[in-house]
């Protein structure tokens, strides 16, 4: 049994100098950190920074591996106020979440109201991982599968492949492009947070994703990949 209360560590990420610079985002987030831990009886030993910083990576934010170590070093409780924060994707996020659970620590969103310290969000949690990668997979099927047809029916798969794909040496077969999937999933979450093709394709850009053809993102883009037929 663990003596009470735990050890809390905060996590909190701006990604674009202009928000590092003014602050506003970091003071929100700092603040939230603080009520959620107060609320649910940790005591906080401090909130690790990385401002100005891509979420695309986690070996390059200095904050993000400080925070990591000292929350394993304590086995306490690392709080973030929405997964978006700690990882580019739900998929990095539930990643990182095995590396904190492997050395005894637990992992709180706020924003998803999940905490691993309880089964009931460590369930929730696991769903959210299972149903995101179930969706994943049949959007990639439907996909794939509309390609292999068009192949089928002597289409010219070449010069203009979709994002998310692109066709072998041997002129036939349908390969994935990880860096591009990353791409369309990041879309994806983005849409499911209510943002705007515009927002989206920003953000994108941001983040370092790199588009298939074009120099930058554009609304259009973001606009036809997320709503193109299946």
């Amino acid at each position: 049994m663990r003596n009470n209360p735990r050890t809390a560590i905060g996590y909190i990420r701006v990604s674009t100098d202009g928000q590092a610079l003014n602050g506003v985002s970091l003071a929100d987030q700092r603040a939230r950190i603080r009520a959620y831990c107060e609320a649910h009886g940790y005591e906080l030993a401090g909130i690790e920074v990385d401002a100005g910083l891509s979420g695309k990576r986690a070996d390059n934010r200095p904050g993000l591996q400080a925070a990591l170590e000292r929350v394993c070093e304590c086995e306490g409780v690392l709080v973030v106020t929405k997964l978006d924060r700690l990882a580019r994707s739900t998929m990095d996020a539930i990643k990182m979440a095995k590396r904190i659970d492997a050395c005894g620590a637990d992992l709180a969103s706020i924003g998803e109201q999940i905490d691993t310290a309880s089964a009931m969000g460590r369930f929730v949690f696991r769903l959210m991982a299972s149903l995101g990668e179930l969706e994943r997979e049949q959007i990639r099927e439907r996909t794939l599968s509309a390609l292999q047809h068009n192949r089928a029916e002597g289409k010219k798969l070449g010069g203009h492949m979709p994002l998310g794909f692109d066709l072998a040496d041997d002129g036939h077969t349908l390969i994935e492009n990880r860096a591009e999937q990353a791409a369309i999933e990041r879309m994806r979450e983005l849409r499911a947070q209510g943002l705007g093709y515009l927002r989206i394709a920003n953000t994108l850009q941001a983040e370092g994703f790199t588009p298939k053809r074009a120099k930058r993102w554009s609304a259009q883009t973001c606009h036809r990949v997320l709503n193109r037929p299946a």
